[in-house]
Protein backbone atom coordinates (compact mmCIF):
# COMPACT_ATOMS: atom_id res chain seq x y z
CA UNK A 1 0.00 0.00 0.00
CA UNK A 2 3.24 2.38 0.48
CA UNK A 3 4.19 1.68 -2.32
CA UNK A 4 0.73 2.17 -4.24
CA UNK A 5 0.39 5.56 -2.21
CA UNK A 6 3.86 6.61 -3.77
CA UNK A 7 3.45 5.61 -7.05
CA UNK A 8 -0.15 7.76 -7.03
CA UNK A 9 1.52 11.02 -5.52
CA UNK A 10 4.42 10.67 -8.13
CA UNK A 11 1.75 10.61 -10.94
CA UNK A 12 -0.47 12.99 -9.88
CA UNK A 13 2.60 15.32 -9.51
CA UNK A 14 3.67 14.55 -12.94
CA UNK A 15 0.26 14.87 -14.47
CA UNK A 16 -0.50 17.90 -12.52
CA UNK A 17 2.63 19.84 -14.06
CA UNK A 18 2.10 18.75 -17.50
CA UNK A 19 -1.46 19.84 -17.11
CA UNK A 20 -0.91 23.29 -17.63
CA UNK A 21 -3.39 25.09 -20.51
CA UNK A 22 -0.32 27.94 -21.32
CA UNK A 23 2.84 25.82 -22.41
CA UNK A 24 4.79 25.62 -25.30
CA UNK A 25 5.74 21.89 -27.06
CA UNK A 26 8.82 21.06 -28.63
CA UNK A 27 8.74 18.01 -30.11
CA UNK A 28 11.99 15.92 -30.86
CA UNK A 29 13.16 12.58 -32.09
CA UNK A 30 16.00 11.11 -30.03
CA UNK A 31 18.50 8.49 -30.22
CA UNK A 32 19.93 7.51 -27.04
CA UNK A 33 23.26 5.32 -27.01
CA UNK A 34 24.11 4.40 -23.41
CA UNK A 35 26.59 2.21 -21.38
CA UNK A 36 26.82 1.15 -17.87
CA UNK A 37 29.32 -1.04 -16.26
CA UNK A 38 29.65 -2.01 -12.39
CA UNK A 39 32.92 -3.43 -11.85
CA UNK A 40 33.47 -5.52 -9.05
CA UNK A 41 36.68 -4.40 -6.74
CA UNK A 42 35.93 -5.89 -3.27
CA UNK A 43 32.96 -8.44 -2.01
CA UNK A 44 30.85 -5.34 -1.27
CA UNK A 45 32.29 -2.70 -3.48
CA UNK A 46 31.89 -1.68 -7.08
CA UNK A 47 32.96 0.98 -9.48
CA UNK A 48 30.62 1.97 -11.79
CA UNK A 49 31.43 3.67 -14.87
CA UNK A 50 28.70 5.13 -16.80
CA UNK A 51 28.26 6.96 -20.65
CA UNK A 52 25.35 8.32 -22.49
CA UNK A 53 25.90 9.80 -26.31
CA UNK A 54 22.15 11.49 -26.43
CA UNK A 55 21.52 12.77 -30.21
CA UNK A 56 18.84 14.46 -32.29
CA UNK A 57 17.13 13.18 -35.30
CA UNK A 58 18.08 9.62 -34.25
CA UNK A 59 21.67 10.14 -34.58
CA UNK A 60 22.39 13.45 -36.90
CA UNK A 61 23.43 15.59 -34.40
CA UNK A 62 23.94 16.44 -30.73
CA UNK A 63 21.80 16.61 -27.72
CA UNK A 64 23.49 16.01 -24.65
CA UNK A 65 26.70 14.29 -23.02
CA UNK A 66 26.67 12.93 -20.21
CA UNK A 67 30.05 10.67 -18.29
CA UNK A 68 29.39 9.34 -14.71
CA UNK A 69 31.69 7.57 -12.55
CA UNK A 70 31.10 6.38 -8.74
CA UNK A 71 31.53 4.01 -5.93
CA UNK A 72 28.60 0.99 -4.70
CA UNK A 73 28.31 -0.59 -1.83
CA UNK A 74 26.69 -3.28 -1.27
CA UNK A 75 24.77 -3.02 2.01
CA UNK A 76 22.78 -6.61 1.53
CA UNK A 77 21.61 -8.90 -1.13
CA UNK A 78 18.91 -6.35 -2.29
CA UNK A 79 20.20 -3.32 -0.94
CA UNK A 80 22.77 -0.78 -2.40
CA UNK A 81 24.20 2.88 -2.09
CA UNK A 82 26.21 4.46 -3.80
CA UNK A 83 27.62 7.51 -4.54
CA UNK A 84 30.11 9.57 -6.99
CA UNK A 85 30.09 12.19 -9.98
CA UNK A 86 28.55 13.43 -13.51
CA UNK A 87 30.06 15.56 -16.23
CA UNK A 88 27.13 16.73 -17.89
CA UNK A 89 27.13 19.34 -21.39
CA UNK A 90 24.57 20.59 -22.86
CA UNK A 91 23.95 21.40 -26.48
CA UNK A 92 22.16 23.81 -28.51
CA UNK A 93 18.83 22.00 -29.67
CA UNK A 94 15.07 22.68 -31.05
CA UNK A 95 13.49 26.51 -31.50
CA UNK A 96 14.00 26.99 -27.50
CA UNK A 97 17.88 25.59 -26.49
CA UNK A 98 18.35 26.09 -23.04
CA UNK A 99 22.47 26.06 -24.08
CA UNK A 100 22.37 29.34 -24.50
CA UNK A 101 24.66 31.84 -27.07
CA UNK A 102 24.30 29.21 -29.25
CA UNK A 103 27.21 26.97 -27.82
CA UNK A 104 27.67 23.96 -25.46
CA UNK A 105 27.04 24.03 -21.43
CA UNK A 106 28.50 22.28 -18.92
CA UNK A 107 27.18 21.01 -15.71
CA UNK A 108 28.92 19.28 -12.72
CA UNK A 109 27.21 17.19 -10.17
CA UNK A 110 27.54 14.96 -7.15
CA UNK A 111 24.93 12.15 -6.32
CA UNK A 112 23.74 9.99 -3.87
CA UNK A 113 21.25 6.93 -4.03
CA UNK A 114 19.96 4.14 -2.55
CA UNK A 115 18.71 1.21 -4.42
CA UNK A 116 16.24 -1.67 -2.86
CA UNK A 117 15.15 -5.09 -4.88
CA UNK A 118 12.35 -6.56 -4.88
CA UNK A 119 11.54 -9.73 -6.67
CA UNK A 120 7.84 -11.28 -7.20
CA UNK A 121 8.02 -14.79 -8.62
CA UNK A 122 9.81 -14.21 -12.58
CA UNK A 123 9.45 -10.22 -12.06
CA UNK A 124 12.48 -8.54 -10.60
CA UNK A 125 11.78 -4.25 -9.35
CA UNK A 126 13.99 -1.80 -8.74
CA UNK A 127 13.38 0.84 -6.18
CA UNK A 128 16.00 3.60 -6.51
CA UNK A 129 16.37 7.15 -5.06
CA UNK A 130 18.71 9.96 -6.26
CA UNK A 131 19.76 13.27 -5.11
CA UNK A 132 21.83 15.51 -6.96
CA UNK A 133 23.51 18.40 -5.79
CA UNK A 134 23.88 20.47 -9.27
CA UNK A 135 26.29 22.93 -10.31
CA UNK A 136 25.70 24.42 -13.88
CA UNK A 137 27.49 27.29 -15.99
CA UNK A 138 26.26 30.57 -17.19
CA UNK A 139 27.98 31.83 -20.20
CA UNK A 140 30.11 35.14 -19.95
CA UNK A 141 28.21 37.65 -22.08
CA UNK A 142 32.02 38.67 -23.30
CA UNK A 143 32.78 35.79 -24.61
CA UNK A 144 29.98 32.73 -24.43
CA UNK A 145 32.44 30.11 -24.19
CA UNK A 146 33.49 31.04 -20.83
CA UNK A 147 31.61 29.88 -17.76
CA UNK A 148 30.65 33.39 -15.85
CA UNK A 149 29.10 31.58 -13.04
CA UNK A 150 28.11 28.44 -11.31
CA UNK A 151 24.61 28.32 -10.44
CA UNK A 152 23.74 25.58 -7.82
CA UNK A 153 20.59 23.62 -7.42
CA UNK A 154 19.54 20.41 -5.54
CA UNK A 155 17.45 17.89 -7.31
CA UNK A 156 15.69 14.08 -6.15
CA UNK A 157 14.95 11.50 -8.44
CA UNK A 158 12.67 8.52 -7.74
CA UNK A 159 12.39 5.20 -10.36
CA UNK A 160 11.26 2.25 -10.48
CA UNK A 161 12.46 -0.36 -13.27
CA UNK A 162 11.39 -4.02 -13.86
CA UNK A 163 12.99 -6.74 -15.14
CA UNK A 164 11.04 -10.28 -16.58
CA UNK A 165 12.80 -13.38 -18.40
CA UNK A 166 11.14 -14.81 -21.39
CA UNK A 167 12.25 -18.09 -20.84
CA UNK A 168 12.65 -19.70 -17.07
CA UNK A 169 12.32 -18.28 -13.34
CA UNK A 170 15.55 -16.08 -14.33
CA UNK A 171 17.97 -14.60 -16.94
CA UNK A 172 19.86 -17.13 -18.11
CA UNK A 173 22.94 -16.83 -20.92
CA UNK A 174 21.75 -16.66 -24.59
CA UNK A 175 18.31 -15.60 -23.33
CA UNK A 176 15.74 -12.90 -24.14
CA UNK A 177 13.61 -10.42 -21.22
CA UNK A 178 11.63 -7.46 -21.17
CA UNK A 179 12.64 -4.27 -19.29
CA UNK A 180 11.20 -0.99 -18.76
CA UNK A 181 11.03 1.77 -16.46
CA UNK A 182 9.63 5.30 -15.09
CA UNK A 183 12.01 7.86 -13.44
CA UNK A 184 10.31 10.99 -12.32
CA UNK A 185 12.71 14.26 -11.56
CA UNK A 186 11.83 17.06 -9.28
CA UNK A 187 13.77 20.11 -8.74
CA UNK A 188 14.29 21.96 -5.24
CA UNK A 189 15.63 24.55 -3.04
CA UNK A 190 17.94 27.75 -4.52
CA UNK A 191 17.79 28.52 -7.78
CA UNK A 192 14.94 26.43 -9.21
CA UNK A 193 12.98 28.23 -12.00
CA UNK A 194 9.49 27.56 -13.38
CA UNK A 195 10.76 23.66 -13.48
CA UNK A 196 10.38 22.14 -10.11
CA UNK A 197 8.68 19.45 -11.70
CA UNK A 198 11.74 18.81 -14.26
CA UNK A 199 11.23 15.85 -15.70
CA UNK A 200 9.47 12.27 -16.07
CA UNK A 201 11.15 9.20 -18.53
CA UNK A 202 9.14 6.40 -19.46
CA UNK A 203 11.13 3.44 -21.56
CA UNK A 204 10.41 0.16 -22.10
CA UNK A 205 11.69 -2.68 -24.45
CA UNK A 206 13.48 -5.96 -25.06
CA UNK A 207 16.93 -7.17 -23.36
CA UNK A 208 19.44 -10.07 -24.62
CA UNK A 209 21.75 -11.58 -21.88
CA UNK A 210 24.69 -12.71 -23.85
CA UNK A 211 26.89 -13.71 -20.65
CA UNK A 212 26.43 -13.13 -17.16
CA UNK A 213 28.48 -9.33 -17.18
CA UNK A 214 27.09 -8.51 -20.73
CA UNK A 215 23.54 -7.43 -21.58
CA UNK A 216 22.27 -5.35 -24.60
CA UNK A 217 18.84 -3.92 -24.50
CA UNK A 218 17.04 -1.67 -27.36
CA UNK A 219 14.02 0.00 -25.95
CA UNK A 220 11.15 2.87 -26.80
CA UNK A 221 12.06 5.96 -24.79
CA UNK A 222 10.18 8.96 -24.27
CA UNK A 223 10.56 11.92 -21.49
CA UNK A 224 9.04 15.10 -20.72
CA UNK A 225 11.41 18.16 -19.53
CA UNK A 226 10.31 21.75 -18.54
CA UNK A 227 12.71 24.22 -19.09
CA UNK A 228 14.03 26.30 -16.65
CA UNK A 229 12.98 29.62 -17.72
CA UNK A 230 10.02 30.78 -19.56
CA UNK A 231 9.72 31.89 -23.69
CA UNK A 232 10.86 35.44 -22.96
CA UNK A 233 8.26 37.29 -24.63
CA UNK A 234 5.10 35.36 -24.19
CA UNK A 235 6.25 34.09 -20.53
CA UNK A 236 4.81 30.95 -21.84
CA UNK A 237 6.52 27.64 -19.77
CA UNK A 238 7.99 25.35 -22.54
CA UNK A 239 8.11 21.48 -22.33
CA UNK A 240 10.07 19.48 -24.43
CA UNK A 241 8.80 16.05 -25.48
CA UNK A 242 11.23 13.84 -26.74
CA UNK A 243 10.88 10.23 -27.95
CA UNK A 244 12.78 7.94 -29.69
CA UNK A 245 14.46 5.07 -28.59
CA UNK A 246 17.73 4.15 -26.29
CA UNK A 247 20.41 1.59 -26.65
CA UNK A 248 22.25 0.87 -23.52
CA UNK A 249 24.88 -1.86 -23.32
CA UNK A 250 25.69 -3.18 -19.65
CA UNK A 251 29.37 -4.47 -19.26
CA UNK A 252 30.49 -5.60 -16.03
CA UNK A 253 34.03 -6.90 -14.78
CA UNK A 254 35.42 -8.84 -11.49
CA UNK A 255 38.77 -7.33 -10.72
CA UNK A 256 39.16 -10.00 -7.71
CA UNK A 257 39.62 -12.77 -9.90
CA UNK A 258 43.06 -13.18 -10.61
Amino acid sequence: MKKLALLTVLGFLTSSAFGQQNRIIERNTIGWYTYNGDHKLASRWLLHTEYQWRRIDLIRTWQQSLARLGAVYKLADRVKVSGGYTLFTTYPYGNYPSADAGVPTNEHRLYEDIQVSDKFGRLELDHRIRLEQRWQGEPSATNPRKTARWDYENRIRYQLSATFPLRGPSIDDGEFYLNAFDELFVSFGQNVGDNVFNQNRISGGLGYQLRDNLKVELNYFNRIVQHADPEPVSKTSIFDIDSGFRLNVNYDLDFTKK
